[in-house]
């Protein structure tokens, strides 16, 4: 399990200084089903933005 989880995605409710991700849990999805063969067919349905 990663110890920290990078984000360089600073409206995300869970964007903290550093760049570090403070949500408890992280969930990505690939869009080609179970599978992904780069970066770009993946999302982080964990960003949720916030009320900067």
């Amino acid at each position: 399990m990663a110890k920290d989880v990078l984000c360089e995605v600073n409206n995300c409710t869970f964007w903290a200084n550093g760049n570090k991700c403070s949500a408890d849990q992280i969930y990505v999805v690939s869009h080609t089903g179970n599978t992904a063969d780069s970066t770009k067919e993946t999302d982080c349905h964990t960003f949720k933005p916030s009320d900067l």
